[in-house]
């Protein structure tokens, strides 16, 4: 299907937005932490034509005999459902999170399609909120700058579409450049590009898609934040951004098991992200590789969010000469990436599936990313 298709006229303009990988620095965002994401060649278009009306309806390649509907006067998360809450909550937080004033205006057709694989955790829901702010943005002709856009984007994911996110996919999604990893403060939203320069080294990113699918709407992603957020009113601060590796003894004392490991991962993720900046800077991509290592056990063994799939993909990449390996994403499924040289990119690909078909799994969708540009007017 197509917008000419389902709405009968063509669009008058086309925004895309990319999808992410998050390098390194996983949960840190929600505690006001640093990360370091990049945006990945793999993109979300919204077409859309202007209407003389207040309604907006939203329509999709991946549902194409599906019309939603809703009026600029009735925005409202609780009329809000499924997939379609990621365009309809957008606007619906322009107006709420961010001022904007939409009693005089009008609406839109909206038609998206996507190559950002959904469920992989390379962020399919932040792509669509991005280019939909940013054409929203545009086309409405309000003053809002994309760092605005991005708290529009987290505000719309967690209060329309209920999935308690940080800030790090739509920073990621809106302010990427090519060959370039975003270092995000998210507590200040300071943000420097810094230089990945993988093309120079002869390396790629490997992205291993588990297909093990998840949901930060539900189960554990929601528990995790809540044990973060327990940790850091016993230790009496305001997030765990203010915690040092220092204090984790202290913190020991003071917390059950399980609380302390969420919070060690937190406190240590933030620091590998520091480190990680660091090394690129002073040494390149090649020295980062030990970092990667260290997050994913992290998150394997203290946060609890890997899967046997995704340790599997790690393990194997590892085994058949990645640089560094990783899961990235919320966790509970989804994808790892492998930093590699780019004549081991088949090899390692292979050793990877056959490793997948012997363990019983379903086959992965193995593919490389290259960091590209944010958000953009097509």
């Amino acid at each position: 299907m197509t917008f000419q298709q389902v709405y009968g006229y063509e669009p008058a303009v086309r925004y895309s937005a990319p999808g992410r990988v998050n390098l390194i620095g996983e949960h840190t965002d929600y505690n006001d932490g640093y990360v370091l994401p990049f945006a990945i060649d793999r993109r979300t278009v919204a077409s859309i034509g202007q209407r003389d009306d207040r309604l907006i309806r939203v329509a999709s390649a991946f549902e194409p005999d599906a019309v939603h509907e809703l009026s600029l006067d009735e925005l409202d998360p609780s009329r809000m459902q499924g997939w379609s809450a990621y365009v309809f909550g957008i606007a619906w937080a322009l107006r709420e999170q961010a001022g904007a004033d939409l009693s005089d205006k009008t609406g839109f057709d909206v038609f998206i399609e996507s190559d950002v694989p959904v469920g992989a955790g390379l962020s399919s829901s932040a792509a669509i909120e991005c280019g939909v702010a940013l054409a929203f943005t545009d086309l409405w002709e309000l003053d809002l700058d994309r760092k605005t856009l991005a708290r529009v984007g987290q505000y719309s994911e967690n209060h329309a579409v209920g999935a308690p996110t940080g800030i790090m996919d739509q920073s990621a999604s809106l302010l990427g450049e090519q060959d370039a990893v975003v270092f995000l403060d998210c507590r200040t939203l300071d943000t420097a590009v810094v230089d990945l320069a993988l093309e120079a080294n002869g390396l790629e990113v490997l992205v291993i898609d588990t297909r093990v699918e998840h949901a930060h709407a539900t189960g554990g992603y929601k528990a995790r934040r809540d044990s973060c957020e327990r940790g850091a009113q016993v230790l009496g601060v305001e997030a765990l951004r203010d915690v040092s590796v220092d204090d984790l003894p202290r913190a020991q004392e003071l917390l059950d098991d399980e609380t302390f490991r969420r919070v060690r991962h937190i406190v240590t993720e933030d620091q590998r992200v520091l480190d990680t900046v660091r090394t690129l800077r002073e040494q390149g991509p090649r020295a980062i590789g030990d970092l990667l290592v260290a997050s994913h056990a992290s998150m394997r063994d203290d946060f609890e969010i890997s899967v046997p799939e995704l340790d599997l993909a790690v393990s194997t990449a590892l085994e058949h000469g990645a640089v560094g390996a990783r899961m990235t994403g919320g966790g509970f499924g989804g994808a790892a990436i492998a930093l590699v040289d780019r004549e081991a990119r088949d090899t390692i690909t292979t050793a990877v599936t056959s490793a997948f078909a012997a363990a019983g799994y379903r086959e992965p969708t193995v593919f490389t990313v290259h960091a590209a540009q944010g958000a953009r007017r097509d």
